[in-house]
């Protein structure tokens, strides 16, 4: 999932075991998540993606303030999904507290722990049912 603002701007999947930074993207006022390798690239994640910051999360609301969290780890989410046109993607902390992505200061590195079981799933679901299709019916 990636926030409603980057639908013009190209995106990939993450990946277990990368090593993201947050930036902001060209022709957007919206951070998120890249690969040093292809900053212009924003990487998505489902809902429960689990990541490990190298620092305690840094964040501002575009204020000259910026404020942490003391947390290194945190599982990706969203919130107000029935608001359209606003940013909904979160960071969610084991406290319960939320920040926006798109609060996220730059430069912070993060790596993906684990993708979440749902992906997984829904896999092994649609494999199952591809082979469900396939399988001949007896008349017996």
């Amino acid at each position: 999932m990636c926030d409603y603002s980057l639908h013009a701007v190209d995106t990939r999947p993450a990946q277990v075991g990368e090593t993201l930074i947050t930036t902001t993207f060209r022709g957007t006022s919206t951070r998120g998540f890249a690969s040093e390798c292809e900053p212009e690239v924003a990487v998505c994640m489902l809902p429960g993606t689990e990541l490990a910051f190298a620092e305690n999360v840094k964040y501002d609301k575009r204020w000259i303030w910026t404020r942490q969290i003391n947390f290194r780890v945190g599982k990706f989410g969203a919130t107000d999904h029935d608001i359209p046109d606003r940013h909904r993607d979160t960071i969610e902390f084991p406290d319960g507290s939320r920040v926006l992505v798109t609060l996220l200061c730059e430069g912070q590195r993060a790596t993906v722990l684990q993708l979440p079981v749902v992906q997984r799933t829904a896999d092994r679901a649609a494999v199952v049912a591809r082979a469900s299709a396939a399988a001949p019916v007896s008349t017996g």
